[in-house]
């Protein structure tokens, strides 16, 4: 089957039933997409498909429905997406194993609500587990990204 990520098509060998999370790690060597809990509770997994957040252990590589975006697709290393550069102005990141997630969850937001309230952050961000409980600066750092895409 195809399938495109972060913009590059791809022959994939894979049954149908595989999970996408390990069509993009096992089969594409995109390791930045994470494995949490398996079961959509962690949001370690998150991925865009058509600019939707979704759990990408959940979602069976015969049921993409578009064009995946990752982590890794999100920004570059040069022009890193606006969510990137407030994670890393409010040093969200500690152990850094949600934050691959965490970044795709608030893209996916912002994109849908340029100006979100504490509200609409917190509904947002609650399927996303961070262990390190950086959450206040996870909504900080949200509250930047948005001003940020605002000015653009």
């Amino acid at each position: 089957m195809q399938i495109t990520v972060d913009g590059k098509r791809h022959e994939v060998d894979v049954e149908d039933d595989m999970p996408l999370l390990w069509v993009l790690r096992d089969e594409l060597d995109i390791t930045g997409v994470k494995y949490g809990c398996g079961i959509a509770q962690c949001g370690a997994c998150t991925v865009h498909i058509d600019g939707e957040a979704v759990r990408s252990c959940q979602v069976l590589a015969g049921d993409v429905w578009g064009d995946v975006t990752t982590i890794q697709g999100l920004g570059t290393p040069e022009a890193l997406h606006a969510v990137q550069s407030a994670w890393i102005d409010h040093q969200v990141a500690q152990c850094g194993y949600c934050q691959s997630g965490q970044i795709m969850q608030a893209a996916a937001l912002l994109a849908e609500t340029p100006n979100p309230t504490d509200q609409d952050i917190d509904d947002a961000m609650s399927g996303n587990l961070c262990r390190c409980g950086t959450y206040p600066r996870i909504r900080a750092a949200i509250k930047t990204a948005a001003s940020k895409l605002r000015e653009v």
